[in-house]
């Protein structure tokens, strides 16, 4: 059973930047693509950029392209997003989860979610 655990997020300025990690446990994550989402007041979670653990391959939800990096590091077993030029309308909480389904954007793919980050950008 994958145990993911997010951490990094905060209290930040408009125009600032942050990085959210995503530790992962008890499982073979050779075969996962492993993702974000985001949950903002009010509204559904959506899905913000995913990463296949073997490869590294990529893709992004289009309101963070050029904005939003994510990526991993084997060795740590941890998945990263790195958010820069953070806006207040990327406060929300941030979790991670994992698929079998590389390319997939839906949320009911998605299992083994974290407890999830809160990151708020003050403006």
């Amino acid at each position: 059973q994958v145990q993911l655990v997010e951490s990094g997020g905060g209290l930040v300025q408009a125009g600032a930047s942050l990085r959210l990690s995503c530790a992962a446990s008890g499982g073979t994550f050779s075969y996962y693509t492993m993702g974000w989402f985001r949950q903002a007041p009010g509204k559904e979670r959506e899905f913000v950029a995913a990463i296949r653990w073997s490869g590294g391959n990529t893709y992004y939800a289009d309101f963070v392209k050029g904005r939003f990096t994510i990526f991993r590091d084997n060795a740590k077993n941890t998945m990263y997003l790195r958010m820069n030029s953070l806006k207040p309308e990327d406060t929300a909480v941030y979790y991670c989860a994992v698929t079998l389904l590389y390319g997939t954007r839906t949320e009911t793919d998605f299992g083994s979610w974290g407890q999830g980050t809160q990151v708020t950008v003050s403006s």
